[in-house]
């Protein structure tokens, strides 16, 4: 019998013992945690995927002289056919736009397409393929407030900038400078600044869920309120924009007030809320559907309201409580879908079902 030798088990230990230095070195040279391996990874990820634009407006001084404003936001790269999304406030009313891409290359850019109820515009530049790193879509459904995100954009015009934050709500909606509202906004902690609008926010793998937009701020710089569009209303425009230039808008044909307090008991009402229908334009889709118009007029106040017509209190099964309310619901539909519509009429309730058209003058 051979005597008992530890000499092998002597040198497998140094060897497994390099082995679990060789796999630790990075990160105990570097000092990395997996947090910040993720911000990392996400930024090599994205950065080529995120322009800055610049745009040139005319102003004017006090006599009247034209003179050129310049100004810095952001866009984010669709496909390789050279297609960006970005905010409609980033282009709108621009004599020019230059679009740079991540290796300092400038391209000019050419409007496709906006929507303003959304602060979204599509723009394109003729750069090569190879230039161009679309960023992954996904999707904003089923986000949760607490998630961790990432928002790069051209903040301040001083380029590339990553900042990390949380989703801190959802659902949030507001009004832009043209008075329309806005909704299904993602509000995140995440430092947005003027230069960010029309980036990316993204999620831990990386994927586009929201495109950065807003902030609220006494002071013009980010103080932790800021606001993003979900991609998911994103999708549903995009290929719209790109294959007509603008996105059809539905049309119901017919106009509402809201049921202000004390109305619903001056017209006998079993509902408070809801949206009384004060005209219906002949022969539109809701005069075909059957809603119901008023039939005469009374005075509240300084003002005459025609009642009498039906009172809308929900689309497609969402409630309807107020005008925005009703207008958020037909905004997720489009021309040719079918909007039924809970009614109370006569004091009873029912459905009517009204096939939505196209806004006229598109």
């Amino acid at each position: 019998m051979k005597p008992y030798s530890d000499a092998a088990p002597r040198r497998l230990i140094p060897a497994a013992l390099a082995c679990l230095l060789l796999f630790l070195a990075p990160v105990l040279a570097m000092g990395l945690t997996e947090d910040e391996r993720n911000n990392i990874s996400v930024y090599k990820t994205a950065e080529k995927g995120v322009v800055n634009i610049t745009s040139t407006v005319m102003g004017y001084d006090f006599f009247l002289r034209a003179y050129p404003q310049e100004g810095a936001g952001s866009g984010i790269v669709l496909d390789q056919n050279g297609y960006i999304l970005t905010n409609n406030h980033v282009i709108k009313n621009a004599r020019s736009l230059e679009v740079t891409l991540w290796d300092k290359s400038s391209y000019k850019g050419i409007l496709v397409g906006a929507y303003p109820e959304f602060d979204l515009a599509v723009i394109r530049v003729k750069a090569p393929k190879e230039k161009l790193f679309p960023i992954p879509l996904g999707d904003s459904e089923n986000l949760q407030v607490g998630q961790k995100v990432f928002a790069i954009g051209n903040p301040f015009g001083l380029g590339m900038t990553l900042t990390t934050g949380i989703i801190s709500s959802l659902g949030r909606s507001m009004h832009e400078e043209g008075g329309l509202e806005i909704d299904e906004l993602i509000q995140t902690d995440a430092a947005i600044n003027p230069g960010n609008s029309g980036g990316p926010l993204l999620d831990s793998s990386g994927r586009l869920i929201g495109i950065n937009t807003a902030i609220i701020s006494p002071s013009g710089g980010s103080v932790g309120i800021g606001f993003a569009v979900p991609v998911d209303a994103a999708k549903r425009i995009i290929p719209e924009l790109i294959a007509k230039g603008y996105v059809s808008y539905p049309y119901i044909g017919l106009k509402v007030f809201p049921l202000i307090p004390g109305l619903p008991d001056f017209l006998g009402l079993p509902v408070e809320e809801g949206v009384l229908v004060i005209e219906v334009a002949p022969g539109g889709p809701a005069a075909k559907g059957g809603v119901r118009g008023p039939k005469r007029k009374v005075r509240i106040g300084n003002t005459m309201l025609p009642v009498g017509g039906d009172v809308i209190t929900a689309v497609n099964g969402k409630a309807t409580a107020t005008p925005d309310a009703f207008v958020r619901e037909l905004r997720r539909l489009r021309p040719g879908d079918r909007a039924v519509l809970k009614v109370i009429r006569d004091g009873k309730t029912r459905s009517v079902t009204v096939t939505l058209g196209e806004r006229p003058g598109r």
